[in-house]
């Protein structure tokens, strides 16, 4: 095997599959294995390099299968074992890795260990594995510190027991239904290595890590001070502290160990770019998203500075960059981007929902916003729909939302649920051919039609074909994936890099007008791809990217 084809996730390009939205095989409203498997060819007629899965795995789905009750099987709802060992099989066909999610941080409440912790009792064993704490106040009526959940609320859950009296306090930084587990227990570590493996055994990939910064905990878990650990400098009580590189080490060794080895990337909300290159040190992970990207203004400055930052710090590790505008828990971009350009930096719906927005012209800031992505160094992670220029769906009936967010926000956050809406294949077909019921587990809304994946197909200046278009020169262009980057002189509110093969060879140009009035094309430049029409002047006008050839 080549040093290419082993460093294929350099420069690679992952679609993320949300599984239970992508498409429904079996028309019980619900996507599932055999859908994926019969919109493979989709995939790979986009370009791809690999898919990143959702989990998979056996859950009640508390939190949208990220409270894993079994993490070597897969849900029946989604299908079995031998029909995931088909996919990869049949993606492998087709010139596409795979790539799994792995959630380290915490169990469903479903899982063994955790029925047992509960019926074991405090100081057992079995309760060692999470983090069962008893209360503060005179009773231990008070929760054991004063962390919150991310979905909102306490992060601690009080137990009661059989004879119904009150007992001890469990840990859960996300949804009361996913106890957090003991990372300093060595069976937790085991059984987390015994995962990669069975997987790795089945033809997988890689994994991607979730919240792969919150898993280690501060001994004593102590109250967070304002101002004093509240900050991700290694001193917060569970987030970026330094016993995760330890952990992610002993993966890297167990992935080396691999013909050809496999990798991971990692979901590391840190905003610090410095301590965010230190998950990618030669003997850890490969690879980080770098989410300041995605949360970037939609200003010239912004995003330069956000580019150079995530360069520069990978660099110094020897690791690429990795760029991602959308996925399973952000605002789809080009609803972000329909608003006032300071609001990408508020990443989710509940942040940018009661600002005024123009689709129109927020999708087509998300095509220019993609041409600049797909420009950069290093990999590019789409997600699911965007090829299709989906908008977030924003007004989801209260009555059916699924997010966790809503229900521990006392209703005042509508949470993610937007950009997990099932995709519209067919225009014409009930559920836009989401499935052979019709009937999808969340509403699609009418202007779904619009965007559904045959109609795009008919029309050449559709999204979908701009990213066919752009995902085909990208491979074959010398110049892009791997390779440096170099700013050129632009004018105020415009961005123009340009891109050289590591043997200098193939001229390119990727210019984007940010917010800049018309802005002329460089006298030797042929343009390869734009993101939106040029003005009659063969001028590129604002909100628009252009790929250029020299």
């Amino acid at each position: 095997m080549s040093v290419h084809e082993q460093d294929w996730w350099r420069n690679a390009v992952v679609y993320q599959v949300y599984i239970r939205s992508f498409a429904d095989g079996n028309g019980d409203g619900t996507g599932d294995l055999a859908g994926l498997r019969s919109r493979l060819d989709h995939l790979a007629r986009l370009g791809v390099d690999a898919i990143w899965i959702n989990p998979w795995y056996p859950s009640p789905l508390a939190d949208g299968g990220y409270d894993v009750a079994d993490y070597r099987a897969i849900n029946p709802m989604f299908g079995d074992t031998a029909q995931a060992e088909a996919l990869i099989a049949e993606a492998h066909a087709r010139d596409i890795r795979v790539l799994l999610d792995i959630v380290p941080n915490h169990h469903s409440d479903e899982h063994v260990w955790f029925r047992q912790a509960l019926a074991a009792g405090p100081g057992s064993p079995e309760r060692e594995r999470y983090l069962f704490r008893d209360g503060r106040g005179e009773n231990g009526e008070l929760p054991p510190n004063n962390w919150e959940s991310m979905f909102g609320g306490p992060a601690w859950e009080r137990v009661v027991a059989p004879d119904g009296t009150p007992e001890q306090w469990y840990l859960h930084l996300f949804d009361i239904r996913q106890p957090d587990v003991n990372w300093e227990h060595p069976e937790v570590r085991a059984d987390f290595e015994e995962t990669l493996r069975f997987w790795f055994d089945r033809g997988v990939d890689g994994f991607r890590v979730d919240v792969a910064n919150s898993m280690v905990k501060e001994p004593g878990l102590p109250d967070i001070v304002e101002g004093v650990n509240d900050a991700q400098d290694g001193g917060h009580p569970y987030l970026d502290r330094d016993g995760v590189h330890d952990i992610f080490r002993s993966w890297r060794r167990i992935g080396d160990a691999y013909d050809p080895p496999r990798v991971f990337v990692a979901e590391a909300w840190v905003p610090d770019p410095q301590r965010l290159a230190r998950y990618l040190r030669p003997d850890e992970l490969q690879t980080a998203f770098s989410f300041n990207f995605l949360t970037a203004a939609w200003l010239a400055e912004d995003l330069r500075d956000n580019i150079d930052d995530a360069i520069a710090e990978n660099t110094r590790v020897g690791a690429p960059a990795t760029w991602v505008l959308s996925n399973h828990d952000v605002c789809r971009h080009p609803s972000r981007l329909a608003r006032k350009p300071e609001a990408g930096r508020g990443w989710n719906l509940d942040d940018v929902i009661a600002l005024p927005a123009d689709p129109e012209l927020g999708l087509c800031r998300a095509r220019a916003a993609t041409l600049l992505m797909l420009a950069l160094p290093g990999t590019a992670y789409l997600y699911q729909g965007e090829e299709l220029g989906l908008p977030e769906v924003e007004d989801i009936p209260t009555d059916r939302l699924d997010d966790p967010t809503w229900e521990l926000s006392g209703h005042t956050l509508r949470g993610r649920d937007g950009c997990r809406v099932p995709l519209p294949w067919a225009a014409g077909e009930p559920g836009f051919g989401f499935g052979p019921s019709g009937t999808p587990w969340l509403p699609q809304p009418e202007v779904f039609a619009r965007h559904a994946a045959d109609v795009q197909e008919a029309d050449p200046e559709s999204v979908l074909h701009l990213y066919r278009d752009a995902l085909a020169i990208r491979r074959a262009h010398p110049a892009l994936g791997g390779g440096a980057l170099t700013w050129q002189e632009s004018p105020e509110g415009t961005l123009a890099l340009a891109r050289t093969s590591d043997s200098g060879d193939g001229g390119f140009t990727c210019l984007v007008n940010v917010s800049s009035a018309p802005v002329s094309l460089p006298e030797d430049a042929e343009v390869m791809l734009s993101s939106g029409p040029l003005t009659a002047r063969g001028e590129v006008p604002a909100d628009t990217a252009v790929w250029l050839r020299h």
